[in-house]
């Protein structure tokens, strides 16, 4: 499924808020693990979001296949012995973006709501930034996740390969829907 399949999907559900609306068009997420015999660290640009200025509401998916890995055996056991994403093909986070000013500027703000990894739904909140401006806003933060809470198991022969938290940077622009 494409970038624009998703961001319609999340317009048409958002579509009766009064509020401007705006949708990613370009979005970075990367996860970082580090571990004693070797760091691991993937990259996707193919999410998809909306955020909406007047409630915060924020909405995002991100196609687990589109991880791209150095090593390409790296990609394969995350996409079929971890992650199991022909089982499991998106991340999603669905909340509300709070304490952030509603002026043209740069602000600290914090997101709340549920993340759903490897079909397990969990609340979080997480501290970022975020830039607002009539014509584009930007939103960026990284945060811990924990392999465990999402239900990933880790075999014993690579517990020390792959670490037990991973660091998650997201970092999505958004232009005004029109």
């Amino acid at each position: 499924m494409t970038k624009a399949f998703f961001a319609i999907i999340f317009i048409g559900f958002y579509s009766n808020l009064q509020a401007q609306k705006f949708v990613a068009d370009s979005s970075y997420v990367r996860f970082f693990s580090e571990a004693p015999i070797e760091n691991i660290e993937a990259t996707n640009v193919k999410g998809a979001s909306v955020f909406d200025s007047g409630d915060g509401r924020i909405v995002f998916s991100i196609p687990i296949k589109n991880f791209t890995f150095d090593k390409s055996l790296m990609q394969e056991h995350f996409n079929e012995n971890y992650l199991e994403s022909d089982k499991y093909p998106k991340a999603s986070f669905s909340g509300k973006i709070d304490n952030w000013s509603k002026t043209s500027g740069s602000s600290k703000a914090t997101a709340s709501g549920e993340m759903t990894i490897h079909g397990v739904t969990k609340e979080v909140s997480v501290e970022g930034d975020l830039v607002f401006t009539e014509d584009m806003v930007s939103i960026s933060a990284t945060f811990p996740i924990e392999v465990a809470n999402y239900k990933i198991k880790i075999p014993k022969a690579v517990f020390y390969n792959i670490a037990e938290i991973v660091e998650v940077t997201v970092y999505f622009e958004y232009k005004p829907n029109e």
